[in-house]
């Protein structure tokens, strides 16, 4: 069975690497492991544009008055902000660069189902970068509408909005085509004798992803391309003024984006499930619950979308329904969250950098869990929403879950993915800044909410100043942070020590091979005999 799977792949790695040769080698290949670091690349980079311009944003917003730009320009800004940390950042990131890379070598394959389009999958998302480039110097200007695209703004703003929302439509199919990968290479280039409940966790948190990337993005693709016929046609869609309705917009835009909330947060606790056994020393606690519960956070995250529309007018009997169901799709997180502790008690901790950067998710993703539970409850919401309160519950599920597991998965996975070790100390130090500077950035702004600051605002009243120069001052520490890891993780990849196959003394099947990976992950496919996170298996690689 085996064989008959490996042999698509092999004619593509032979192809591939028998016909080019320096940068063709990499902008052609079919080799998982070089798509998924040009993905890290590029997402970086985008990544480090979007941290400029929020640093640019959080100095216009120290004082009240103009400091930097005008209204205009800080709209812009904002908008391109959101645009980029979510599209070209967070959606993508995880994914495309980890699961690209790792997902077949902890399933026991040569590459993914479809190595050629795996590779047009990355082309098409540089292809959605460049067009949403583009449209910030064409005729119109960059978008001004915010990263959510409300009707009526992004069909009356005189500013570039077609293409840039044609972009996000592009990326999407980015997306839909990563995530048919993932599914069929589950399904079909398991390695003999791993069954579903022997994958790791990390896998089953990319399959379920990978069904909400499926399944939900096609909805915002139809929502864009009908925002666009109204805007080119004047099609009274979602316009009052031409006999439409904005409440509809406003349904089909969460109805996958709610969704892809999931997409961005799932893999971060797919890669928080493999990092715990490791530095625990111990078999995951509850893997069948935390293996389902990614599941169930993608099945029910389909059914909670209209929790952002509580003041936009509905009928209260569907407000208390999608309110309930809120608080039903944070069980499955708590299930997590549960098993995580229960795994660490106990356990031999060895407190190394990935399991510190683990340890701070844990502390900032329950402070977003919770404080969204505030505004999933009707009464509360209908005082905090639109508020800067939304601002900082985003911000701590998305930058402080998302973001955060994003640095421990690189510091986890580099001395696999590069061969190189990076500075331990540097990397603790780098934990510590991180924690303090997100906290001062993000947490006076639950405050600044509840005293009644509205988000999106260009300038304020002299009351909110105090907590505004405190935000901004950790927007300075934090991005110094971002600077810091990426410059010794360079130093590192430039001139740190060779990495063994195994420095952490993880047992998935990725480090059962050399760092970093040869060309075709194994010299034979292996057959998989243990239960996962089964620590006896240390001493076979050794005496191996």
């Amino acid at each position: 069975m085996a064989n008959g799977k490996d042999t698509v792949a092999e004619n593509f790695y032979n192809q591939s690497t028998n016909k080019h040769t320096g940068i063709l080698s990499w902008l052609l290949t079919v080799d998982h492991k070089r798509i998924g670091l040009m993905y890290l690349y590029a997402i970086l980079t985008f990544f480090v544009v979007g941290v400029i311009i929020g640093l640019l944003m959080r100095l216009e917003l120290i004082a009240p008055g103009r400091q930097l730009m005008d209204a205009q320009t800080y709209n812009a800004l904002f908008t391109l902000h959101g645009v980029i940390m979510i599209f070209l950042f967070i959606i993508p990131g995880l994914p495309a660069i980890f699961g690209n890379f790792f997902l077949p070598i902890q399933l026991g394959a040569r590459d993914v189902a479809f190595p050629r389009l795996n590779l047009l999958s990355f082309y098409v998302y540089l292809a959605g970068a460049f067009l949403a480039l583009l449209s910030l110097f064409l005729p119109g200007g960059p978008i001004d509408t915010g990263w959510t695209f409300y009707i009526p703004y992004s069909v009356r703003s005189t500013t570039n909005v077609s293409l840039a929302i044609f972009a996000a439509f592009v990326l999407g199919f980015s997306s839909i085509l990563t995530g048919i990968n993932f599914v069929t290479t589950v399904h079909r280039l398991r390695a003999p004798g791993m069954t579903f409940f022997k994958m790791p966790l990390f896998i089953w948190a990319t399959y379920a992803t990978a069904w909400i990337q499926i399944i939900a993005t096609p909805v915002i693709g139809i929502t864009i391309l009908l925002v666009m016929v109204e805007r080119a046609f004047g099609v009274g869609i979602f316009d009052p003024a031409l006999g439409g309705d904005p409440i509809l917009f406003q349904h089909m835009f969460w109805i996958y984006s709610h969704p892809a909330v999931y997409i961005m947060i799932l893999p971060a606790m797919g890669v928080v499930s493999e990092i715990i056994p490791t530095f625990v020393r111990r078999t995951i606690f509850g893997y069948k619950a935390i293996a389902i519960s990614s599941l169930a956070i993608a099945f029910v995250g389909y059914l909670v979308w209209a929790h952002h529309m509580f003041t936009s007018g509905m009928s209260d009997t569907a407000r208390w329904i999608f309110s309930l169901l809120t608080f039903i799709v944070a069980l499955p997180s708590g299930v997590k969250v549960f098993n995580w502790v229960a795994t660490m008690y106990k356990g031999s901790i060895d407190p190394k950098p990935p399991f510190l950067w683990v340890m701070n998710f844990i502390f900032l993703f329950s402070i977003g869990g919770l404080t969204g539970l505030v505004l999933g409850s009707l009464a509360t919401d209908i005082h905090l929403h639109d508020t800067y309160f939304v601002v900082a519950h985003f911000h701590y599920v998305m930058f402080g879950g998302t973001g955060t597991i994003f640095f421990a998965a690189l510091h986890y996975w580099f001395p696999k993915m590069f061969g190189k070790m990076y500075n331990d100390r540097l990397a603790r130090i780098a934990v510590v800044l991180f924690f303090v500077g997100f906290n001062l950035l993000y947490f006076p702004k639950f405050i600044l909410g509840y005293m009644g600051m509205p988000r999106r605002y260009y300038d304020y009243l002299p009351q909110f100043e105090p907590l505004q120069f405190v935000s901004t001052v950790g927007s300075w520490i934090l991005a110094g942070t971002i600077f810091f890891i990426i410059g010794y993780l360079i130093h590192a990849l430039l001139k740190g020590k060779k990495a063994t196959s195994n420095p952490w003394g993880g047992v998935t099947l990725e480090w059962h091979i050399p760092s970093p990976p040869p060309l075709e992950n194994f010299k034979e496919i292996p057959t998989v005999t243990h239960e996962p996170y089964d620590f006896s298996q240390l001493k076979e690689m050794k005496d191996e």
